[in-house]
């Protein structure tokens, strides 16, 4: 048995990012001592390592822990699929240094738009996603996405980020305050409409994404401030109880 700190230092995850996955259901310790540490054994970390896999991937946490915890799931099975997508990934990144060289020998002006193309990557990705029963949310993503013009996609990110604007105007607010549970009730809509079926468990999963995804704590701290990103997930947690 590794304590969290052991594991983080084999791994490189860190202990923050271990209790979310405890916290999620994602990857639960082997045992909890009566002290209240948490203890992980080799059959915890082989899913952990699993689970970084699909994260290099780029695959989103609700849809590895769907994966994971399919009664079909094949641990042979989906380590061939990954292999592939690391060979789809491997590939598009030789393509990409293969066009980076050929504009630095031809020159700035060279135009070429090819190699970022994902197609392949992509459409694997999404068949593996089905294969384990956790596409749902993205086919219909990639549905309605295929259906709206440029413009459209536009329009939808820029209300998404006005609702994260006007919901930093908000966190003078206890997160269970009416005004602040429309807004969140807002959010659940606008998502549904716009993008996929936003369910409670599905909202209650991105409320977790904004604070622990570097990238999407930034984007919404810079719609509505420093904080609104812990803030939303605070909100969107008393919503979903």
């Amino acid at each position: 048995m590794r304590t969290v700190n052991e594991i983080s230092k084999i791994t490189g995850v860190s202990v923050r990012t271990l209790h979310y996955y405890d916290a999620i259901d994602l990857l639960k310790p082997s045992k909890i001592t009566e002290a209240g540490y948490r203890l992980y054994d080799d059959t915890a970390l082989s899913r952990l390592q699993n689970i970084l896999l699909f994260r290099e991937l780029q695959f989103p946490l609700k849809e590895i822990k769907t994966i994971l915890d399919s009664p079909a799931y094949d641990p042979a099975e989906a380590l061939n699929q990954q292999i592939h997508l690391l060979e789809l990934q491997k590939k598009h990144i030789e393509n990409m240094i293969a066009l980076a060289r050929e504009i630095q020998l031809k020159g700035v002006d060279h135009m070429s738009f090819e190699a970022f193309r994902k197609d392949d990557m992509e459409q694997y990705a999404a068949e593996v996603k089905e294969r384990w029963g956790a596409g749902a949310a993205y086919a219909e993503y990639t549905q309605r996405a295929g259906q709206k013009s440029g413009r459209e996609k536009q329009e939808a990110n820029e209300r998404l980020l006005a609702v994260f604007s006007e919901l930093g105007e908000l966190k003078s607010l206890p997160p269970e305050d009416r005004t602040v549970q429309e807004k969140i009730a807002s959010l659940q809509q606008h998502i549904t409409e716009n993008y996929y079926t936003c369910t409670n468990e599905i909202l209650k999963g991105l409320g977790q994404m904004y604070i622990c995804d570097e990238r999407m704590r930034c984007n919404i701290d810079q719609a509505g401030g420093e904080g609104t990103a812990e803030f939303a997930a605070k909100a969107i947690s008393v919503y979903c109880a």
